[in-house]
């Protein structure tokens, strides 16, 4: 008799375990019954009827998908290594698993070629310079290939850019030589507009009254150095007044 109770209670908990799941606030459970898809139902306390019912658990969190380093031979013939990291979400769960067998691996799978592809078709200035552009390109191949999948491609990033040592070299003496160029250029404007400065005294110090008046502030100038003896040359325009008298005593 023990035995006989012992054995229900176990064919009750077994039938209670196979009929009520309880799915969270970011799980869908995407229901068969006998094979046929009757829908997804959660969140929350799903009733199944057991031996008919099949439930295959989809979540609807943003999955970050790393996409390998790939091998890429841009359009100008250089050959770098490229990786990639995709944000997706499934925004149907009956076609996240009856219209592809495995939504991850086939949208990893399509996030390789596409970003082979599109880097194939770019030069290497662009692949570096304009990664956003990129960015958005392939994101909006991949959310138009991966809608029939009930998929949502919300944005993907280019990681990192391998270069080969080669042309890692290359770059960096074109960077030098364009740092020195402009060097060179803006010590040629320095020069350019020092010379227009001392033209612009020139004509102002062609004034005799100006070169008196500069003349006294360099005798201003050198008796602040505390010199015990100052040897200076007298101009000759302060000396024509005298001339004039001494012209006209003679005379």
């Amino acid at each position: 008799m023990s035995f006989t109770i012992l054995a229900i209670i176990a064919l009750v908990v077994m039938f209670l375990s196979s009929a009520i799941k309880i799915l969270n606030e970011y799980e869908r459970g995407v229901i068969f019954r006998l094979g046929r898809l009757i829908g997804s139902k959660g969140p929350g306390l799903i009733l199944l009827i057991p031996m008919v019912d099949k439930m295959q658990k989809v979540s609807l969190r943003l999955v970050t998908l790393d996409v390998p380093s790939q091998d890429v031979i841009t359009r100008d013939n250089v050959s770098v290594k490229v990786n990639a990291v995709v944000y997706f979400r499934v925004v149907i769960p009956e076609k996240a698993i009856v219209d592809v067998e495995n939504y991850l691996y086939a949208t990893s799978q399509l996030a390789q070629t596409t970003l082979r592809s599109i880097c194939g078709e770019a030069e290497l200035d662009e692949l570096l310079a304009e990664r956003e552009k990129l960015n958005l390109k392939i994101a909006e191949i991949l959310d138009r290939q991966t809608d029939p999948w009930g998929i949502k491609v919300t944005n993907v990033e280019l990681k990192h850019i391998d270069l080969p040592d080669e042309m890692k070299r290359a770059m960096a003496k074109q960077a030098e030589a364009e740092r020195e160029r402009r060097a060179k250029i803006i010590h040629a404007e320095g020069e350019a507009q020092a010379a227009a400065k001392l033209a612009e005294a020139a004509v102002v110090m062609s004034n005799p009254v100006s070169l008196q008046l500069r003349y006294l502030q360099t005798l201003t100038e050198i008796a602040t150095e505390k010199n015990s003896t100052t040897i200076f040359p007298l101009p000759i325009d302060l000396l024509k007044p005298f001339m004039k008298l001494v012209e006209k005593d003679t005379a």
